[in-house]
């Protein structure tokens, strides 16, 4: 993932040049992580640029703001305009997006209250995260040694920017450790989820996935794809899974606004089921993808477009903010 470095950012209700969405060096969020983000995607498709599920990604952007106590200034709705009017006068066809709601500059003692709440919306163009090669065969992963946080260390249900502290340990030791990713332990020492994702395993045709309960984020891919996986036919069930289930597994995928749908082939080393994608994924692949890119219908209405939506104008380097 590169940025361009160029385009416009949303910044506090206007849009702004890239090198001109700066904050000051003593941020409460840059300090103290007090800071809660959204991961959206625009994709391309048949019927023009849509974004995936906006709404519910911008609920729980407001829930963390709840959870941290902080209260922006723009409601669920404007903010929601703010990344459809991002993605339009950037031009992106497909794109991610980076909502992020943060203390900012007042002072540097451990309440943030006295800080203002600031907002940004970043894209940037973003094609496969693991490429397209993992999306068929599949990615190698290892258990990390660091665990997911435990009950009232940090809100696991918050998407709060702190909580990326410990995922970037995950991600790195797994990197270092030659694996593409890694699944985390919580507490317990029960299965909770990747460095940013998801887990889901499949057994006798059954699709297991860790519950809320074991330090999880409430993924909005995670209750796509367990609604997709309704719809096939499928049985789902949210539940605690001991590490060992990892090995015992048919099939195992990733999932995450940034990772889609993607196979895991191996756990520490031994191989699920076939060593490549199975049935299962597959079929929830096709159904969607399908979806995103305008193959098959939008049946959930998960789907917003961003064309007939935005509310700004660009004219050179003049630019309207959003209403």
């Amino acid at each position: 993932m590169a940025f361009a470095g160029t385009g416009k950012i949303w910044m506090n209700g206007s849009l702004v040049d890239w090198q001109d969405a700066t904050i000051h060096v003593a941020s409460h969020a840059l300090h103290y992580g007090t800071g809660v983000f959204e991961g959206i995607r625009a994709y391309d498709s048949k019927t023009g640029t849509n974004v995936f599920r906006l709404e519910p990604h911008m609920r729980r952007l407001m829930d963390s703001c709840r959870v941290y106590r902080m209260e922006p200034q723009w409601s669920q709705a404007e903010l929601s305009q703010a990344v459809l009017d991002t993605v339009h006068v950037n031009g992106f066809k497909s794109c991610y997006i980076r909502p992020l709601v943060y203390r900012g500059y007042d002072s540097l003692t451990l309440d943030p209250r006295p800080c203002p709440v600031d907002a940004s919306v970043v894209v940037w163009e973003w094609s496969l995260m693991m490429g397209a090669e993992a999306l068929e065969q599949g990615i190698d992963v290892g258990v990390s040694s660091w665990t997911r946080l435990a009950p009232n260390t940090l809100p696991a249900l918050a998407k709060g920017t702190a909580n990326y502290a410990n995922s970037a340990l995950i991600k790195m030791q797994a990197l270092i450790d030659g694996y593409t990713d890694a699944v985390a332990l919580d507490e317990r020492g029960l299965l909770s989820e990747g460095s940013g994702q998801n887990l889901f395993l499949v057994r006798d045709n059954v699709i297991y996935t860790p519950s809320l309960g074991s330090s999880v984020l409430q993924g909005i891919t995670r209750e796509s794809v367990i609604t997709l996986a309704s719809d096939l036919g499928f049985t789902v069930r949210e539940t605690s899974i001991p590490r060992e289930f990892l090995y015992l597994a048919d099939e195992a995928f990733f999932c995450g606004t940034a990772v889609e749908i993607t196979p895991i082939r191996s756990f520490d080393r031994i191989t699920v089921g076939k060593g490549t994608r199975g049935p299962v994924t597959e079929a929830l692949q096709a159904r969607f993808f399908g979806i995103l890119h305008g193959d098959q219908p939008d049946t959930h209405g998960w789907l917003t477009p961003t064309s007939a939506n935005a509310t700004v104008a660009q004219s050179g380097n003049a630019t309207v903010g959003v209403r």
